[in-house]
């Protein structure tokens, strides 16, 4: 998919997907990949557009993330990925570890910390408000196969199926509190 096809399906406006589309697709509403977008652009120079020695735009930075979160979300082979983007399969693994250590960077100290007891006690005390009494769960677990893992590791990283994953586990709390 090229840009500007992309921008004609999801961005602009009258585009051919509704918002309602869009989430489903992206599984994320429009405005929080704007800002995710926006995000990743003014930190990581990688994600802002570039153009080639001929003068040729590279892939635009609503390309990158959307390959990004395509591979992070339905866990999508990078050879399909050439498929429907036109990006090489190198070129999508980097543009996936670029954008997640983009992330980790952008919004670690906000939602990728730890919770304190402090933080733990203030959450179990919302949540019994609300009825719901020691209620600190996981909420979702995603587990991706991991190719390339170094082979000392195997056992570490391996499950029932034997096969090395790695687990993405997100707790959040009432106010999204991740």
């Amino acid at each position: 998919m090229t840009h500007a096809n992309m921008m004609n399906n999801y961005f602009n406006p009258n585009s051919v997907y509704t918002k309602k589309d869009f989430r489903r697709h992206f599984r994320m509403r429009l405005h929080v990949f704007e800002h995710l977008l926006r995000d990743v652009q003014q930190v990581n120079p990688y994600f802002r557009q570039k153009w080639d020695k001929a003068g040729r735009p590279g892939f635009s930075p609503h390309q990158k993330v959307t390959v990004a979160l395509r591979i992070m979300t339905y866990s999508s082979p990078t050879n399909s990925i050439d498929e429907t983007h036109g990006m090489f399969e190198f070129t999508c693994l980097d543009t996936f570890e670029q954008f997640c250590n983009t992330i980790v960077q952008v919004y670690k100290d906000e939602y990728l910390s730890e919770p304190n007891q402090e933080d733990l006690n203030r959450l179990l005390h919302k949540a019994e408000d609300r009825g719901f009494l020691g209620m600190i769960r996981s909420l979702d677990c995603k587990h991706w196969d991991w190719k390339n893992y170094p082979t000392g590791w195997q056992r570490g990283f391996s499950e029932k199926s034997r096969k090395p994953t790695v687990m993405l586990k997100a707790v959040a709390s009432y106010d999204t509190w991740i």
